[in-house]
């Protein structure tokens, strides 16, 4: 189909792969300033404030990169971001410090040649600090071997040492470089980094003697102090506190919350072993530094005349000591000038200003003297001395551009480098732009941009220059002043458009100069300058008298330093401003026959807040740091280009007959697919290797397409692998269920084979010994045997008789078991009759004994005894409660044992009565009522009679002496079995109780018998019978 895209953006927001990617515009910006619809610098500052408020601190405008300090830690460079940074394309990720290294690595690698990266900005912005993470990168991303190991970490512990002895705490920024540093890292034909090379330029040697207020002086005299052995500052002549050194008061702030000066101070000694300076040059360099800490304890006193004079001489006792010279030499050069006139030598004295300011210039040319002695012995120890070619990759952490309240001498050089570097800035950038436009044969058109040449001339032109003006006022013989120095320069140029005095001013801007200020128009914008101080500090000159005295020294570093200063000591020294315009010329000529990258710094704000933007700041930094101009030469002709490759590579999903794969060249795929886009030939150019593309919301609407097809190929592309897994998983699946099918069935038929022989050798045995069972025992027969025993053991086991009474389920044993089997079965009885004896309760032994004495007194001889077993005895029939009151009281003496109901036939006729008999201790009582009606004692009662059947007749036989006295006792009772046992217990009459078949005699009276009758019936009676007996009928017991 075709496309014909919306140029407008499309708004709302979309589920991104990376951050980098164009879709991110409207949620985090644009990741590449050259991508903005209108290159203004309201739409700069709001692209950047959106990136910076999602912690997104890097953006680029092309291959620059621009950094904003974000005064917190992000977790951005761990060993993970650089592995993901490592190779990669330069825009496939969203930018970052490392992908500017990395790329500029590997494009040093492939086309094997020399670049620079210039990290730029002012104090406070970054730059140290970036200068750090491309050299851990670089020690982390190269190939490793103990001699890389060795050489990387030189190169990183170098950075500590040149802290401390260069980096300051300023107004803006706690570890402010106090000196511009070039910085080559030496790599092999294999990508190794194997030695390295720094270059320090202009050391702000002033702020040895002097802070403004809020600053201090070079970190290493704080960490000296503060963190030095108590040996060492002994041996050193120092005191553990900072308020007794005039060179560390005059900020007023030696401590600082945010600097540990103990803990660096350990770093720095561990740093400088490891750059190869030995214990001996190390007590040199700190004493050096002690040295200039006495230095600024010297005081002058005058004479009459107005003459210096040196009358305490402790401090300066310290200066000879710490740097083996002469003290009275010293004391000389610090109070007389030596004047050579022919063969004669005079000597001149100074007033106290001059004093103090030999004083101070002694100070600052061995503090400055010292510093490049570091950077050189950092150098040798990082030296590789492999003749064979190599690249290399510069880092210049330079100063950035600097407008302070008061701008002096300092400013003045930092500015011009600035301005000498923006000048080399928009040159590369031009030409790179112009020989990437010839390459690709697309033509080239002007740009329009300020060129700041006219600045640069006016301050480094030959005679005519700033520069040149201010060495022909520090030469000049007469009275010159700074302010001669001023007029001087308002004679030369006067009619500058970019130079303004007091004097030269109109009436509005003179009201904002001071009479000794001179302002210049920078391509940043106005700086305005105090001459104050500017021909002192270009001077900054040391007498003969006293260079002499120092290349006398004993400290080896000192008298390095002197001897090698100035081989022709007549000759006059070059100005500082001089030196530093022939360096930053000679730095100018090293990055020209390199490759450029540019990391640009900004600070978010003043006050080091995290997350809070100042517009206000960010503006004026971006103004003098030239990235509107950058921004205008990337934008000036094709805001957008790629190589064909890439370009397709992304892009080709759009048009279907670049989808999947296109297979000519290409350019004329890239061709094919713009024009299935819809491109208009104004939007964009087709070069030799790449596609130029002018306008951003061209590139804006082709990615908007590219998102929303992205998620339909996804889809379809997911479904696709989704049923290609899947089938491979089938497949996977189906051959290794086979295999397992196959080996399962080989165990089991092997399985299955053995079991069978197994089981055929034991039948064989089995049946030879089924056949010898007979015989006595032997090797044929033993197994069968042990089956045998076995098997009836396991069944004995499953059928063992489950109580004492069963009798009849014990297993019948074989012969060869006999013996054993008796014996189990006694052992299994007398198991379960001592398990039965111990769970009987005292209750149930009472019962049981009392059974037992019935079963000896009826077992076998009454029929109703069977039935009986199992009903238990109770302990009485008759509660106390159912005993008439006035019996209880008559028998309770006697302890009443057992009571019943019964029925009684009168002796006279059997006249059936119903009454209780209770059983005590000593006789049984026979009650009606609350009458006793008879007792009979235990002793008198001579027998007792029952029948053998079923009915419940009972006959006491009662020994009678007296004819008066009542007969036997014949009662009927249906607890028979209870009753008599209890009695017969109680009474101890076992014996006495008879079991009679047929009747019972009994004897009414003393001589006078009858008898009761028993028989067998359909019904069980009682009768008084005929012939005068007692007839009783019972029925037959049931039997099981």
């Amino acid at each position: 189909m075709e496309f014909r895209f919306r140029e407008e953006r499309r708004k709302g927001g979309c589920q991104l792969d990376m951050e980098g990617a164009l879709t991110a515009r409207d949620r985090v910006g644009i990741h590449d300033f050259v991508l903005l619809d209108e290159t203004t610098e309201t739409a700069f500052l709001s692209n950047l404030q959106k990136r910076f408020r999602k912690d997104l601190i890097y953006t680029y405008i092309g291959t620059l990169l621009v950094s904003v300090n974000p005064y917190k830690e992000l977790g951005i460079y761990n060993k993970k971001h650089m592995d993901l940074y490592m190779g990669v394309n330069f825009f496939e990720l969203p930018p970052h410090i490392y992908a500017l290294a990395d790329n500029a690595y590997h494009t040093m690698m492939t086309e094997f040649n020399n670049h620079f990266i210039l990290i730029s900005g002012e104090s406070g912005a970054g730059k140290t600090e970036a200068s750090k993470r491309i050299l851990q990168y670089y020690a982390v991303s190269c190939p490793s071997s103990t001699l890389l190991n060795t050489v990387r970490d030189k190169m990183l512990k170098s950075n500590p040492v040149l802290e401390a002895f260069g980096n300051a705490k300023t107004l803006k920024n706690d570890n402010s470089s106090r000196f511009g540093k070039y910085m080559d890292i030496q790599f092999d034909s294999q990508g190794d980094a194997v030695g390295g090379h720094i270059l320090n330029y202009l050391m702000e040697n002033s702020r040895v003697v002097h802070q403004n207020h809020g600053e201090r002086n070079f970190h290493i005299f704080y960490q000296l102090v503060e963190g030095g052995e108590d040996d060492l500052l002994h041996q050193l002549g120092l005191e553990r506190d900072c308020q007794h050194y005039n060179y560390l008061t005059q900020g007023e702030c030696a401590i600082v919350c945010s600097i540990n000066d103990k803990n660096d101070w350990k770093t720095v000694k561990n740093a400088l072993q490891v750059i190869n300076v030995d214990e001996i040059n190390t007590d040199h360099l700190f004493g050096i530094v002690a040295s200039v800490l006495h230095l600024g304890n010297i005081q002058f006193d005058s004479d009459s005349k107005g003459q210096a004079l040196l009358n305490n001489n402790t401090e300066l006792h310290w200066v000879s000591n710490l740097l083996g010279i002469d003290a009275h030499g010293l004391k000389e050069a610090f109070t007389y000038r030596k004047i050579e006139a022919k063969t004669d030598q005079v000597l001149s004295p100074f007033t106290i200003d001059h004093a103090v300011y030999v004083r101070d210039a002694l100070a600052k040319a061995i503090y400055g003297k010292t510093f490049t002695w570091l950077v050189d012995k950092i150098n040798e120890s990082m030296e590789n001395k492999d003749s064979s070619r190599k690249t290399v990759i510069g880092l210049l952490d330079i100063y950035g551009f600097e407008v302070f309240y008061v701008n002096s001498f300092e400013q003045f050089c930092i500015n011009y480098c600035n301005e000498k570097l923006q000048q080399l800035f928009i040159q590369l950038t031009l030409k790179a732009e112009q020989e990437e436009y010839e390459a690709e044969d697309i033509e080239w058109e002007p740009v329009q941009f300020f060129n700041n040449k006219i600045i640069c001339d006016l301050v480094e032109e030959k005679h005519r220059g700033i520069i040149s003006i201010l060495d022909e006022e520090c030469l000049r013989p007469g009275d010159t002043t700074d302010l001669t120095f001023l007029e001087r320069l308002e004679e030369k140029m006067g009619s500058h458009p970019h130079f303004v005095t007091h004097k030269l001013a109109d009436k509005t801007t003179r009201k904002t100069l001071e009479r000794g200020d001179f302002r210049l128009l920078h391509y940043a914008g106005e700086v305005t300058y105090c001459v104050v101080g500017f021909l002192d500090k270009n001077n900054d000159l040391l007498y003969r008298n006293i260079k002499d005295l120092m290349c006398q020294s004993k400290n080896a570093i000192i008298r390095e330093c002197f001897t090698n200063m100035e081989p022709d000591s007549r000759r006059r020294p070059e100005t500082v401003a001089t030196q530093f315009k022939s360096s930053l010329l000679k730095l100018t000529e090293i990055l020209m026959a390199k490759e450029a990258w540019y990391i640009r710094c900004l600070k978010s704000n003043e006050t080091k807040h995290p997350g809070h933007f100042d517009e206000a700041l960010i503006r004026h930094q971006v103004k003098y740091l030239g990235l509107m101009e950058h921004l205008r030469v990337r934008r000036a002709g094709f805001a957008y280009r790629r190589k064909f490759e890439v370009f397709l590579k992304r892009y080709k999903p759009l048009c279907p007959a670049t989808w999947p794969h296109w297979r000519g060249l290409p350019a004329d795929g890239v061709e094919v697919l713009v024009q299935h886009l819809g491109y208009l030939p104004n939007e964009y150019k087709m070069g030799r290797t790449k596609i130029f593309i002018r306008h951003p919301r061209t590139l804006y609407a082709t990615e908007d397409a590219f998102e929303k097809c992205k998620h339909e190929l996804a889809t379809r592309l997911q479904a696709k692998y989704k049923g290609y897994k899947a089938k491979g998983e089938y497949r996977k699946q189906k051959e290794a269920a086979t295999k397992i099918e196959t080996c399962w069935r080989g165990v089991q038929a092997r399985r299955e084979r053995d079991r069978r022989a197994w089981a055929v050798k034991v039948i064989k045995k089995f049946i030879k010994s089924y056949m010898t069972r007979g015989q006595a025992k032997a090797t044929d027969n033993s197994e069968y045997l042990a089956f045998v025993r076995q098997n009836y053991l396991k069944r004995l086991k499953e059928n063992l008789p489950k109580t004492v009474l069963d009798k009849s389920t014990w297993l019948t044993p074989p012969a060869v078991c006999s013996e054993t089997s008796e014996l189990l079965r006694k052992l299994h009885y007398r198991l379960m009759v001592r398990k039965y004896v111990r769970g009987i309760t005292p209750q149930n032994k009472t019962q049981l004994q009392l059974k037992l004495v019935s079963s000896s007194i009826f077992k076998g001889k009454k029929e109703s005894y069977p039935q009986s077993v199992a009903q238990p005895f109770v302990d009485t029939r008759i509660s106390e409660e159912d005993i008439n009151v006035r019996v209880f009281q008559m028998v309770r003496n006697e302890h009443i044992k057992y009571s019943v109901p019964v029925i009684k036939y009168d002796r006279n006729g059997f006249k059936p009565r119903p009454r209780q008999v209770i059983l005590t201790q000593a006789a049984a009582y026979v009650v009606e009522e609350a009458k006793i009606k008879q007792r009979v004692l235990y002793t008198f009662l001579k027998g007792i009679s029952v029948s053998n059947l079923t009915d419940g007749m009972i006959v006491f036989h009662i020994t009678c002496e007296d004819p008066k006295e009542k007969g036997d006792l014949v009662m009927q009772c249906d607890h028979l079995f209870e009753f008599l046992t209890k009695l017969s217990v109680i009474a101890n009459k076992q014996n006495a109780v008879k079991v009679v078949q047929g009747s019972i005699k009994i004897e009414i009276q003393a001589g006078k018998e009858s008898a009761v009758d028993f028989s067998t019936g359909q019904e069980p009676m009682v009768y008084k019978a005929k012939n005068g007996h007692l007839m009783v009928v019972a029925t037959r017991a049931r039997t099981r």
